[in-house]
């Protein structure tokens, strides 16, 4: 019974590990919603990206692109 609780203590371990390091690899080349601001065109490009596969619509760049969009065409604080 102990012997069991320590493997399946080990498989958790490594399926926690193994996740937080896919997600983290997924999350690596975020822009922030300054760079996008500051970068229109690519904001649009990934904008579209990002509305044509809505799989990815709840990522961090997802949701960088359309703050950035509304900061520049609709304005800060409206």
């Amino acid at each position: 019974m102990k012997t069991q609780n320590i493997i399946l203590a080990l498989i958790l371990s490594t399926v926690t590990v193994t996740a937080v390091a896919v997600s983290t690899e997924q999350e690596k080349d975020v822009k922030s919603v300054a760079w996008y601001t500051a970068n229109v065109r690519a904001a649009r490009a990934q904008n579209k990206i990002c509305f044509d596969d809505p799989s990815i619509q709840e990522s961090t760049t997802c949701k960088n692109t359309l703050h950035a969009l509304k900061m520049v065409y609709v304005g800060v604080g409206n």
